[in-house]
Formats: C-alpha cells, structure tokens, sequence
C-alpha cells in the first residue's frame, strides 16, 4: 500500500516535525518512504508543508500533484490543498481558524480539535501528535510502536522525557477525530 500525504499548516505548528516523525515511523517498519518538507525563509509564523511518501514499495518520485490523504492546519492551506485529495482520499483539518470549512462531497472529511486537545492537556507543543494520532486512526499505516520509535530517532536526547506525553498525545487525537461528512 502507497500512502502519499501533504501536511500543511503555518509554521511552528510542528508541521515539519509531523512529517519526519511520520517518515522515520514507516522507515522503522522496513517500509520505503519520501519526505520532502517546502517552506519559506520565514518558517515560524509563515506558512509551510511537507509530503511524505510511506510505501511497501520503491518509491519513484517524492513530487506529488495530488494525495490519498491532506491534513490542514490553517485557511491559506484549506485554499491551496482541498483540491488537491485524490478523489475518495482522505481530508483531515484542526477546526481552530478555519473560516471556510471543506466543501469537497467526494473525498472522506475528518476534523481533529488538536487545538483545543492540546490545551486541556495542558501542552500545546502536543498539537501535532494529536493531529497524527487522528490520523493514523483512518489510515494505519504505521504502528504507535514505530511512531514512538520515531520519536526517539527524530527528538534530541534531552527531549525524550516527552515522548509519554508524545505517546498520550498520539492516543487522544486517535480518539477524538471525528468524521463530518
């Protein structure tokens, strides 16, 4: 199975760091992966995305024109990436300042309240976690075991106290996503 996926939100939501956990995950399970992150010289504050790639098989080009599955984070990223979910791909967004919610009738939509999440945990650098944990749940590609062990490779040592909270993070977007169309 090929999942081919853009996560796109502004910068210093952990937009890059979701995808490098993501890719290290399928990389711990022998899978082929891609990462290919694009931002601009601002990066926190400015907008940025990142694709990945988790694959059984050889990955040919880390390009993509369109993806089985988007995970939004603001409104500039709604505008530029709803239309580009393959059709019957999978459109997952954090609802905190989006104006305009998906409108798309031919493509599954998922909202994940991370925003909201991460405060009543009491951290808000969780927010990404949570927004992978929600989508793992509608697309299982990796394990919350890989993730973990992503999470080891991808943190600094001296962040890696964090990874049980990470972990909780992961399991409670797994259980609040919600699908809404």
């Amino acid at each position: 199975m090929t999942y081919e996926i853009v996560i796109a939100g502004f910068g210093g939501q952990g937009v890059l760091s979701m995808g490098k956990i993501l890719a290290y995950s399928g990389l711990m399970e022998n899978k082929e992966v891609s990462w290919m992150p694009s931002y601009g010289p601002e990066q926190r504050g400015g907008t940025s995305n990142v694709t990945v790639i988790v694959s059984d098989d050889a990955v040919s080009s880390p390009v993509v024109n369109e993806y089985d599955i988007v995970i939004v984070l603001n409104q500039p990223s709604m505008d530029k990436f709803e239309p580009k979910v393959k059709k019957g791909g999978i459109l997952i967004y954090d609802p905190n300042g989006i104006h305009r919610k998906p409108s798309r009738t031919d493509v599954s939509i998922y909202e994940v309240d991370a925003t909201d999440e991460s405060m009543a945990m009491g951290n808000q650098k969780a927010f990404n976690m949570i927004v992978l944990g929600g989508m793992l749940k509608v697309a299982p590609m990796v394990t919350i075991e890989s993730v973990v062990a992503g999470l080891r490779k991808s943190l600094p040592e001296r962040h890696h106290k964090l990874i049980p909270m990470n972990e909780d993070a992961i399991k409670r977007g797994m259980d609040i996503i919600r699908k809404t169309n």
